[in-house]
């Protein structure tokens, strides 16, 4: 195992993005969404646990007057403190004030985790790593549509935008690893 990278609970948050049952539900790879779904709670806890926050990205389409069933988070997965943010776009910070919340925070490092691996993650990592932020992305808390989509974003973008981990390799400085996985 690599050694843990200690992260800063005062400057770090947590970004899940998208999900949502009907997007958990479909078919993923590397992984089922509910495999991630439960690293990402795991996660969730370990920040929530550390005093870090956690974001909750969701998307909602433009432009209709009901959205399709399964369009909510994961019942569950908001906590008291969570922030949640609303996106009508791939990516969580266009059109939104993620930036904003986050700043007024001291957050400067987001770690990412989330489906799709090669949509909604990639789109938000792109606009924070051009918003200056440090990104880390937890490889086995993310899917996509297909394997190779999931593989192209995970060995080709992202080690060009920050650092790829697993979960187990998350630690807060001065605590614990993550319990399991």
């Amino acid at each position: 195992m690599t050694a843990p990278h200690a992260l800063d609970p005062a400057h770090t948050a947590l970004v899940l993005v998208d999900l949502m049952d009907r997007i958990v539900a479909l078919p993923l790879a590397p992984r089922a969404g509910s495999e991630v779904l439960a690293v990402a709670e795991e996660l969730a806890d370990m920040f929530r646990s550390a005093g870090a926050p956690v974001v909750l990205v969701r998307v909602e389409r433009p432009g209709v007057a009901e959205q399709p069933p399964g369009s909510g988070l994961v019942a569950g997965l908001l906590k008291d403190g969570d922030l949640e943010i609303v996106k009508r776009t791939i990516g969580g910070f266009h059109g939104t004030d993620l930036d904003d919340r986050l700043r007024g925070r001291g957050v400067t490092t987001l770690v990412f985790g989330g489906i799709a691996t090669n949509l909604g993650v990639e789109s938000t990592a792109r606009s924070a790593g051009d918003l200056g932020y440090d990104l880390l992305f937890v490889e086995d808390a993310m899917a996509a549509l297909t394997g190779p989509e999931h593989e192209a974003s995970v060995r080709l973008d992202f080690p060009r935008l920050g650092t790829v981990v697993t979960a187990k390799e998350l630690a807060f400085a001065g605590g614990g690893t993550r319990s399991a996985g």
